[in-house]
């Protein structure tokens, strides 16, 4: 059924363009929006007031992440660097300069250090960078220069460049999961950069990667139309959510088996549609029977970016329209079971019940 009777939303009005990244912070109280107007937001999750934002980028924000605790929020952008702010005030504590626009940045466990992906820039080419940041030092004694530099030359076979599009570290920080946008995902060593593994997950790019909290599961959402569930132990691939349209971000319930999709056309092709086709909606899916059972409309334009917030009771979506809207869910949802297949009883032919019904008639 149509998840019709979710409340009304809350628009969130505080960007210019389009939204490019929305998420929680780990307690759920704070959701962070970026978008390609320069300027991050923070947002109180339970009522959508906005309480600040973080000035000083001067270009699109392409990616942000907020530590465990709450107090440092590191921005990636278009304009070359990446920043680190203190969540309390807003106040800029660092500048990371990069040698091209910074595509994503991602905090470790623990929060000591960060990495992040830059895209390749006249000669340079894309990199992954490693920064130490101990917690106890303050912002003027943190080093601006990378602990470590992973270089991603051209591939010479198909003489392309393949870049980068996420960063994320696996559990216990062993080892960074970079996508790209060729549909592949690698594994590198944070401490000596060596490349460990290498898996096609998908046929083409891979706009977002997702864990859930704990980090035992991640999604992959990617341009040739599926969102993929991968075990972040052993990278084994488990579920895969087919739909018709690109996927631009999916995340994982962590209070339900349920996941959510968000997509359509590319910016681009928007404009040669009728309204109807451009169909941008929120779509859940159950994890584990891969089945889409629900959507949620509202959007003027593609879904670019989704957070659902820990407590599993409200979700956010932002997308090329500008706008984000948070969602809470009624009791319905909240309550709602999911369906589980009845097993035959011992002895018990499920086909006997289907060759009875005829007799009753």
């Amino acid at each position: 059924p149509p998840l019709n009777h979710i409340q009304r939303p809350i628009l969130l009005k505080g960007h210019e363009r389009s939204i490019t990244c929305v998420k929680y912070n780990y307690d759920g109280d704070l959701l962070f929006t970026a978008s390609k107007d320069h300027t991050p937001s923070v947002w109180r999750g339970e009522d959508g007031e906005r309480l600040g934002t973080f000035n000083g980028h001067k270009g699109t924000i392409w990616d942000m992440d907020c530590d465990r605790f709450t107090e440092r929020f590191l921005t990636a952008s278009a304009d070359g660097s990446a920043k680190m702010w203190r969540c309390e005030d807003g106040v800029c504590i660092k500048t990371y300069q990069h040698r091209g626009p910074v595509r994503g940045v991602a905090w470790s466990e623990g929060g000591h250090m960060f990495a992040t992906i830059s895209d390749p820039f006249v000669d340079h080419n894309a990199k992954i960078s490693v920064f130490d940041t101990p917690r106890h030092l303050e912002g003027d004694r943190l080093s601006e220069d990378p602990r470590l530099e992973i270089d991603l030359p051209k591939d010479h076979a198909l003489n392309k460049r393949v870049n980068p599009t996420n960063i994320a570290w696996m559990p216990l920080n062993e080892s960074l999961l970079v996508t790209f946008d060729n549909g592949a995902l690698r594994l590198y060593d944070p401490q000596t950069g060596d490349e460990m593994e290498e898996i096609m997950a998908h046929e083409k790019k891979i706009n977002r990667v997702r864990f859930n909290q704990h980090k035992t599961l991640f999604l992959t959402s990617s341009a040739d139309f599926t969102a993929k569930l991968f075990d972040s132990v052993d990278l084994k691939h488990h579920k895969t959510y087919k739909t018709d349209r690109p996927v631009n971000d999916a995340v994982l319930s962590e209070t339900k088996d349920h996941i959510l999709l968000g997509g359509g056309q590319e910016a681009m092709a928007v404009t040669t549609t009728a309204g109807k086709v451009g169909k941008f909606e929120t779509r859940f899916f159950h994890l584990v029977y891969e089945e889409e059972f629900g959507t949620v409309k509202g959007h003027f334009g593609p879904i670019n970016a989704l957070a659902i917030n820990p407590n599993g009771r409200s979700f956010a979506s932002g997308a090329e329209d500008g706008y984000v809207r948070l969602h809470f869910f009624d009791k319905s949802y909240l309550d709602m079971k999911d369906p589980v297949p009845e097993e035959p009883e011992e002895g018990e032919d499920i086909n006997a019940e289907e060759e009875k019904s005829p007799e009753k008639e």
